[in-house]
């Protein structure tokens, strides 16, 4: 009797391949790699122009780089059939959107497993590339545009948003080029409890006019629904959530507060321990001149908190200047 908790083994199942509307045909391990065969599902033999059925004509193989299983690099090498029209004559291609963009490299999988190993367990985009075997370019422009699309255009990223987070990143590390850009993030959920805050945007440059010109573009009924911004001591920031914002309170955030508290107490600790210093040292410095030891005198220490020491010398005489060879006596 078979088990009913285990099904079939199916590699396009468990490489997920299904989800992008492929079959896994064959397969071949290389020491460095794994290449699965597949094609595609749906024939896709009507003409888009006419209606009329297609008859087939050839195959191309299109490679595509897969997310890696096992830290093996995946690579899919996908048979797409050509049609002829038998109308118009037209050719075409089995549609391919669902496993992948047009013209990439890099399987609508692949992007995700990139996506959430740049972001979520923070890998570089050296580590990504050498995982899926392609370029760095390549990794690093199919990542940005996997990400603008789902994290930056999605619309309802905005929703919900009560607490504003304003700071400043350092991301370039050349003399050339504005080197600061201005993050915008939700605390909204820090406030409220239910998770992490939320990435909002970033806008290059570090000025007023910056966060005034990001927060400008906003509907009005977002700015409204805006509670609280916090950020750091900048007042370019302040003054921009002032204009834009003068319902919402501005706040600083709890890292600036406590650096600032820390420096403050830090200058105060030493102002301290250099008054006791120079006020346990001054004393020592009182001499003993043949006149005795010294006497307190009237002039202040260089602390303020005690008085100076006059220095008594023993009192000396003097004696009229007598000339070469003068007599001694009256």
């Amino acid at each position: 009797m078979p088990d009913a908790t285990f099904a079939r083994p199916d590699l396009a199942t468990f490489t997920r391949l299904d989800e992008l509307g492929l079959v896994v045909t064959g397969q071949r391990l290389e020491p460095n790699r794994a290449v699965l065969a597949c094609r595609v599902i749906d024939d896709d033999r009507w003409c888009r122009h006419c209606g009329c059925e297609g008859a087939p004509r050839d195959s191309v193989v299109r490679e595509l780089a897969h997310e890696p299983f096992g830290w093996r690099p995946t690579t899919l090498a996908v048979t797409i059939r050509r049609y002829r029209c038998t109308g118009c004559g037209r050719v075409w291609r089995q549609d391919t959107t669902k496993a992948a963009q047009p013209r990439a490299r890099l399987s609508r999988a692949a992007l995700r497993w990139a996506l959430t190993a740049l972001v979520v367990q923070h890998l570089t985009v050296a580590r990504v590339a050498e995982a899926l075997t392609v370029a760095w370019n390549t990794a690093n422009d199919a990542v940005l545009a996997e990400g603008k699309r789902v994290l930056i255009s999605d619309p309802a990223r905005f929703d919900g948003v009560a607490v504003v987070g304003v700071d400043e990143h350092v991301w370039r590390h050349t003399r050339k080029g504005d080197k600061y850009v201005t993050v915008i993030i939700d605390l909204t959920p820090i406030r409220d409890g239910p998770g992490p805050a939320r990435l909002l945007d970033m806008v290059e440059g570090r000025s007023k006019a910056a966060f005034k010109t990001w927060l400008a573009d906003r509907p009005q009924a977002w700015r409204d629904a805006v509670e609280v911004v916090a950020m750091d001591g900048f007042t370019g920031f302040k003054t921009a959530a002032a204009e834009e914002l003068p319902d919402a309170v501005a706040v600083m955030d709890s890292f600036h507060f406590v650096r600032l508290g820390g420096d403050a107490l830090d200058r105060c600790r030493r102002r301290v321990q250099q008054d006791c210093t120079a006020t346990a040292a001054w004393p020592a410095t009182r001499c003993t001149g043949p006149g005795g030891p010294c006497t307190p005198g009237t002039t202040s220490s260089p602390t303020g908190n005690e008085s100076a020491w006059s220095c008594c010398s023993a009192p000396t005489t003097t004696s009229r200047s007598k000339r070469p060879g003068a007599s001694t006596s009256g």
